[in-house]
């Protein structure tokens, strides 16, 4: 396998471990709150990065390289996280997937700016073909929103975009699970603040599904899964294999259903089949 198919074969497994960030969230939520979430699963991540590093006796990153990690860390450990938990008080989950479905074409934007790469220019109709879809299917079952939230999605995707194109050029001289291990080391300190700031008063009531999400989001959406798809980004390359986030809404819908035994409308299984073909379409010109 090439690889640019090695790639795109990580990507995608690296989207569908993100992709079960969403219910997991929405189960551990029920337990904890918002900002404690976002900076416990930071701070976890980072333990276990850092011992990763340890174990496998990695040297430390090039003074050149903190730069870079820092913006990761804004981006992807703290700015997305937080901002997205931030937005949510103000629209529902449902509208925030219209700014979910612009973020590959961010990132494709941004790999352009710090990852030097060219996609042709068929590549941009299917990129904004499948943003579109997917903005247009989470506008239609979503009940209007703010300012306020709408201006911290905004935010939210773009800092999350820049930090999936930094990891990822990073990641072809570091790798991919060191540059994520660093970067949450970077972002341990001010996370362990957040998290000590908002220590929940008392842990009696706390159900084990919100400790499996937290477990989840912890262990997989903020770690494991980053390395498969910064992999795969280095690999396949930024613009391309980052429209693989286009399916992630759908995964996280369809995750929902099964898991929380929520409804799947077949306007999702509809806007699906065109998320598909624009992805194909857009590795194809990538």
């Amino acid at each position: 396998m090439s690889f640019a198919g090695k790639g795109w074969g990580s990507g995608l497994l690296g989207v569908l471990i993100f992709s079960g960030s969403l219910p997991a969230t929405r189960v551990a939520v029920a337990g904890f709150s918002p900002l404690f979430l976002t900076s416990a699963r930071a701070v976890i991540a980072a333990l276990l990065g850092g011992m990763f590093l340890s174990l496998l006796r990695q040297k430390p990153p090039a003074r050149s390289d903190l730069l870079p990690l820092l913006i990761v860390a804004l981006g992807v450990v703290v700015g997305f996280p937080l901002l997205t938990a931030l937005a949510l008080q103000h629209i529902t989950a449902a509208r925030s997937i219209v700014f979910i479905g612009l973020l590959p074409l961010a990132t494709a934007i941004f790999g352009v700016l710090r990852g030097g790469e060219r996609p042709k220019p068929a590549f941009w109709l299917f990129s904004i073909l499948g943003s579109a879809t997917v903005a247009g299917f989470a506008l239609i079952h979503s009940d209007g929103g703010s300012l306020a939230g709408d201006l911290l999605m905004i935010a939210a995707i773009l800092l999350c975009g820049l930090g999936y194109a930094e990891g990822a050029t990073l990641s072809r001289r570091l790798g991919g699970w060191q540059v994520i291990s660093w970067a949450l080391l970077l972002s341990l300190p001010a996370m362990a603040l957040v998290a000590l700031l908002y220590w929940p008063a008392s842990w009696n009531g706390i159900g084990m599904p919100a400790w499996l999400g937290l477990g989840y989001v912890s262990v997989f959406s903020m770690l494991i899964g980053f390395v498969f798809w910064y992999r795969g980004l280095a690999l396949g390359g930024i613009a391309g294999v980052g429209q693989l986030q286009l399916l992630q809404p759908f995964f996280g819908l369809l995750l929902a259903g099964l898991l929380l035994h929520e409804p799947v409308a077949w306007s999702m299984v509809a806007a699906t089949g065109i998320v598909v073909l624009s992805v194909a379409g857009a590795k194809r010109f990538a």
